[in-house]
């Protein structure tokens, strides 16, 4: 993809539909030609902007296999599984559909996961899945 725009999103949505790569338009003719060998030989190459920004984000996230924050540990597999729901945004009701349970048992695993991490309310909880690698932009 030849383009004006480096917005995260329009790269994003790039390379998401299967472009190989990502240029400005003030790229010079021999560096486009060069890019456009590349792309053929089955590499990928973004512009040098674009790249620093994507290595900025990955170096904010938790390195891979990283210790498990505090209190994350403790949580049983189904707090995991209410908190993951949690933080993709579902209600309450929504979370019971999905894990067949009731309302009021969906509603006293977040109690215990809040009390066990420390938690006041939802919004740290979505933070705190993030911030913790337990779920990531785009899952499902």
């Amino acid at each position: 993809m030849l383009t004006t725009f480096d917005l995260d999103e329009y790269v994003y949505d790039a390379l998401h539909v299967g472009a190989r790569g990502f240029l400005l338009k003030d790229v010079r003719p021999e560096q486009l030609a060069d890019a456009v060998r590349a792309v053929a030989t089955g590499d990928t190459l973004l512009a040098p902007a674009i790249t620093r920004r994507l290595v900025e984000q990955y170096l904010r996230r938790p390195p891979p296999g990283s210790r498990t924050p505090l209190g994350l540990g403790e949580l049983t597999d189904r707090e995991l599984d209410v908190l993951r729901l949690v933080a993709r945004g579902k209600s309450n009701q929504q979370i019971a559909g999905t894990l067949f349970l009731a309302e009021s048992t969906v509603k006293t695993h977040l109690t215990h996961l809040f009390a066990k991490l420390g938690l006041r309310d939802r919004a740290q909880a979505v933070v705190l899945a993030y911030e913790s690698g337990l779920i990531q932009p785009g899952d499902d």
